[in-house]
């Protein structure tokens, strides 16, 4: 795997904490992030949702940041 960079690791917790909630909404039907923010329609839930979903993206690039700095 690749130096992860301070920022890497912080979007990969996003990610980790964006997983634990679909597991939570998957096995218990429990929105961790909607309880906590005062619902899925909430504007910072909405907020949370979109942050975590940008971090999902991001992490796609670690897949292939290491095959780039081979070739």
């Amino acid at each position: 795997m690749t130096n992860l960079t301070g920022w890497d690791k912080f979007i990969l917790i996003l990610v980790i904490i964006g997983a634990l909630n679909w597991g939570l909404i998957g096995f218990f039907r429990f929105d961790l992030v909607a309880a906590i923010f005062g619902g899925q329609l909430a504007a910072v839930s909405r907020a949370v949702f979109a942050i975590v979903g940008l971090a999902g993206l991001w992490a796609i690039t670690l897949l292939f940041r290491n095959q780039h700095r081979n070739a």
